[in-house]
């Protein structure tokens, strides 16, 4: 089997590849900028450092599975309205994939990752992917249009696409996600600013459960293909907690008093989603797979800044 990752080197993309690496399976790691590989992989693998605008058919003719985890946004997972190379990417690369797998005569598995937030304003808090989608930013419509464009794909036996939408991701990898950003604020002394009172609850998965879920949806494609699935771990926990347990683990290791955590007016760029609770009921992607969280929050923000602090 031959598995292309498209975006490897990134935060959910690393991870994902030393997975991988694991399996007895050809790997094509493709990102901007150099992968590396795990040093006991088991996979024969291959490296190819690449700007995908200038072409995707060449990376992915031959694949049998699709990782498609490339994106663009401004650092903070927004883009502006009317950003032209974000839609080229977040969409037009889509549609590139498409045509490029087109021609194959068993269509290949595709994986995508979405974002929760596609939904936009849910009426609960509580979603498990059945939802009207509303989305409010430009980001989340292109990821909704990209999305749509994989579901018509399948529809017409193009590809198995299997769109994973995520939730508030944190861990070890790189230095992405507001865990390991709050951490890097409490290191140096600064204190832990929220737009809100504290009481916003996040559904925080840690990004080892989700490289577990990717991979449980390549062993699971037939049975998942041309849906959306969103992932969590059921529970929201308000964001404050998150903080404070953040100030905390830095505390315990430099061993200066815990930085505070206060409230400051909102920037201008905040959007309605970002003061709007949300857990997740993945119970649609359990099913099938076996897939749940397995990295408890207290174990995750540990492991996040005791890395944060070696970087």
């Amino acid at each position: 089997m031959k598995v292309v990752v498209l975006g490897a080197s990134g935060f959910i993309g690393s991870g994902i590849v030393r997975a991988l690496a694991q399996r007895q399976v050809q790997l094509r790691l493709v990102a901007r900028r150099p992968t590396p590989v795990p040093a006991d992989a088991v996979a024969e693998v291959e490296t190819r450092a690449a700007d995908l605008r200038e072409g995707v058919a060449e990376h992915v003719a031959d694949a049998d599975a699709v990782v498609h985890l490339v994106a663009y946004t401004d650092g903070g997972w927004r883009v502006a309205d009317g950003d032209k190379t974000a839609e080229r990417v977040n969409v037009g690369l889509v549609a590139d994939l498409v045509e490029a797998l087109r021609s194959r005569p068993t269509p290949p598995v595709v994986l995508f990752s979405g974002t929760e937030t596609q939904v936009g304003l849910a009426d609960r808090v509580r979603i498990d992917g059945t939802e009207t989608d509303n989305p409010l930013s430009a980001y989340t419509r292109q990821k909704l249009a990209a999305e749509n464009l994989l579901k018509d794909a399948t529809r017409d036996g193009v590809v198995r696409a299997v769109s994973l939408r995520l939730p508030t991701i944190y861990g070890e990898q790189g230095d992405r996600g507001v865990v390991a950003f709050m951490a890097r604020k409490a290191f140096a002394n600064e204190p832990l600013t929220m737009w809100h009172d504290g009481t916003v609850r996040r559904d925080l998965v840690f990004v080892d459960d989700v490289t577990a879920a990717f991979l449980a949806a390549l062993d699971h494609a037939d049975a998942l293909a041309g849906r959306h699935y969103v992932l969590g771990s059921g529970v929201g926990v308000p964001l404050r907690k998150v903080f404070e347990l953040v100030a905390a683990e830095v505390s315990a290791l430099t061993g200066a008093p815990p930085v505070p955590v206060v409230s400051v007016p909102p920037p201008g760029h905040m959007e309605p989603t970002d003061l709007k609770s949300v857990e997740v009921d993945a119970s649609a992607f359990r099913m099938v797979t076996g897939w749940t969280t397995r990295v408890g929050l207290e174990e995750g923000v540990r492991r996040t800044v005791a890395a944060t602090a070696g970087s």
